[in-house]
């Protein structure tokens, strides 16, 4: 097996554990809303159980970067979503609607365009030091900016929550690489420098995603969905010579492929947003990589995941 299919093997089952936390903690939140008892909500082995899924995750989500760059393994935490409609429909006795199944043939459509054209060799290239520090310094800069008060809070802090996340991602797999490659010491300056500001923008992202949606779910779970894998490729794109094949085509299919995915985010947010409307402002979301995620932030991110309410204590982010 080479290790594209290393990778999307691996995201594909992180997307899984993912959606499986995140339909674990919506139900469970459903309950605590009705009894107001949080301590009934950590109390739970089914939360617990949430909390082990989301861990597996990351950990899935972090090996796939080292298999696959960052143009592929990134988007490919939107799987997150997808996979957390039928499975979550299944569990509350619902059908999928019809334009969940839109959502869904068009996130698979896009995806499989995206796997198609982004895949290449394990990634080689790291970050070097510099480069990691400005990277961090322009992240917080943007964050900084998206997130300062004004009108429309909810898109620009779900916006840097993604960012967020993505960056986190991108340092994560130099990390990665950098301490199974042999090319240095695990415990260089530079492994041990990253680190920290993968753990810094992984809370970032955290943090942002649960202000973005005080105001509602479905445009703000879908902006925080397509800017983890936009800022995380853009990394490999401009810093880590990663790029896509088949030249002008292949740069037509990932486009096309981008496009498609992104409506299909949209269109499952939507719906998503439609049936959390009930649930209240206090509502909390688990974040998807996207892994991101990511969210999470998941990296459901990534992530995080990677995109379901959770009211009650704070859940992890799916991706990095």
């Amino acid at each position: 097996m080479n290790a594209t299919a290393v990778a999307v093997a691996l995201s594909l089952v992180s997307a899984v554990a993912y959606a499986g936390a995140a339909v674990t903690q919506e139900r469970l939140a459903s309950r605590t809303v009705r009894d107001r008892r949080m301590r009934r909500l950590v109390g739970a082995w089914a939360w617990w159980g949430s909390v082990a899924l989301n861990a597996f995750g990351a950990l899935l989500h972090v090996a796939a970067l080292r298999f696959g760059p960052l143009t592929l393994v990134q988007p490919l935490g939107a799987l997150t979503l997808v996979a957390a409609v039928p499975l979550g429909a299944r569990l509350a006795g619902r059908r999928v609607s019809g334009a969940e199944w839109r959502g869904i043939a068009l996130a698979l459509a896009g995806l499989a365009a995206l796997t198609f054209a982004a895949s290449g060799p394990a990634p080689d290239q790291t970050l070097s030091l510099p480069e990691a520090l400005t990277v961090a310094g322009v992240t917080t800069l943007l964050i900084g900016l998206l997130a300062r008060p004004g009108a429309r809070p909810g898109l620009r802090h779900a916006t840097a929550s993604g960012v967020a996340s993505g960056v986190a991602s991108a340092l994560t797999q130099t990390v990665t690489v950098a301490a199974t490659d042999g090319s240095q010491p695990l415990l260089s300056v530079r492994t041990a420098v990253v680190a920290l500001l993968v753990a810094g923008f992984a809370a970032a992202g955290l943090l942002l995603a649960q202000t973005a949606y005080r105001g509602g779910l479905g445009a703000p779970l879908a902006m925080l969905t397509l800017a983890n894998p936009v800022a995380a490729a853009a990394i490999g794109l401009v810093l880590l010579g990663e790029g896509v094949r088949g030249g002008a085509a292949g740069v037509a299919l990932a486009v096309a492929g981008a496009v498609a995915a992104g409506r299909g985010v949209l269109v499952l947010s939507r719906a998503a947003g439609g049936r959390a409307g009930g649930v209240g402002g206090g509502s909390r979301t688990v974040a998807s990589g996207a892994p991101s995620g990511g969210r999470v932030p998941a990296p459901v991110r990534g992530a995080g995941a990677e995109g379901v309410t959770v009211d009650g204590p704070a859940p992890l982010s799916p991706t990095p």
